[in-house]
């Protein structure tokens, strides 16, 4: 329960930010508009995955989704470079 408490604070922290920050990266228009909106989404976005994160019995599937989304999300910005 401890490891699982772990990861929905902290995998969820990193998840949300990942792609709060690829989201605002991605998105046209303004600078500030696109990162508001990208914080926006990802105060629900960490609601949803911490709510899942203790609904989902297996432990292993919670720990690969969080992790490697976040790594994936922090993978894609890297991909991306700074923003023109």
């Amino acid at each position: 329960m401890a490891m699982r408490c772990v990861t929905a604070l902290i995998g969820g922290y990193a998840a949300a930010s990942a792609a709060a920050t690829l989201l605002a990266r991605v998105l046209p228009g303004d600078r500030a508009e696109a990162t508001a909106w990208g914080m926006i989404v990802s105060f629900l976005l960490y609601a949803i995955i911490g709510l899942w994160s203790f609904h989902e019995p297996r432990l292993g599937r919670v720990l690969l989704c969080l992790w490697g989304g976040a790594l994936a999300g922090v993978a894609a910005l890297w991909l991306l470079g700074t923003r023109p």
